[in-house]
C-alpha cells in the first residue's frame, strides 16, 4: 500500500500532507515554495511509494469557483502528465485555512508561530487529507 499525498496549492507556496504507508494518519510534511513544487513532488515519489494524489479544491464559501482554480486546474493537469500512473483527486479546501489557525490556537502555538504562514498551508493541507480519509471510510 503506498501513501496518500495532499496538496494544498498555493500562489506562492504549497502545504504537503502525506498519510503513513498503512493510510491510516494524516500528518504535515512540509511547505514547498509553488516554482519548485514539481522537483520535490518528483524527488518524493523516488523515494516514497505514493497511491494517489488529493488536490484541494478552491471554492468560495458560497460555492463558487475561487480566483486560484484555473491555476489548480493547471497544476492538476501538469500532475497528470508527470505522474501518469497516480491517480489525482480534488478534494473540498474550504475552511482549511480557518481550521488551521484554530488547532494552531487550541494547541498552544504561540503568537508569532501562528503567523508562519507556511506552517497554516501544512496544516490545511493535512485537514484537507484528514476530510478524505473520513469521507473514503464511511
Amino acid at each position: 500500500m503506498g501513501r496518500v499525498l495532499s496538496i494544498d496549492y498555493g500562489v506562492r507556496r504549497t502545504g504537503l500532507a502525506v498519510t503513513d504507508p498503512l493510510q491510516l494518519i494524516a500528518g504535515g510534511l512540509t511547505t514547498v515554495e509553488t516554482p519548485r513544487l514539481m522537483a520535490f513532488l518528483q524527488d518524493y515519489v523516488r523515494r516514497e511509494p505514493v497511491e494517489r494524489f488529493v488536490v484541494g479544491l478552491p471554492k468560495q464559501t458560497n460555492g463558487r469557483d475561487s480566483d486560484n482554480l484555473p491555476r489548480v486546474r493547471s497544476f492538476v493537469g501538469q500532475l497528470k502528465k508527470m505522474f501518469p500512473n497516480v491517480p489525482v483527486e480534488m478534494w473540498d479546501e474550504r475552511y482549511t485555512s480557518v481550521m488551521a489557525h484554530r488547532t494552531m490556537l487550541e494547541s498552544g502555538i504561540g503568537r508569532m508561530a501562528r503567523r508562519n504562514k507556511a506552517l497554516v498551508d501544512e496544516i490545511s493541507a493535512t485537514i484537507i487529507l484528514q476530510g478524505w480519509m473520513e469521507a473514503r471510510r464511511v
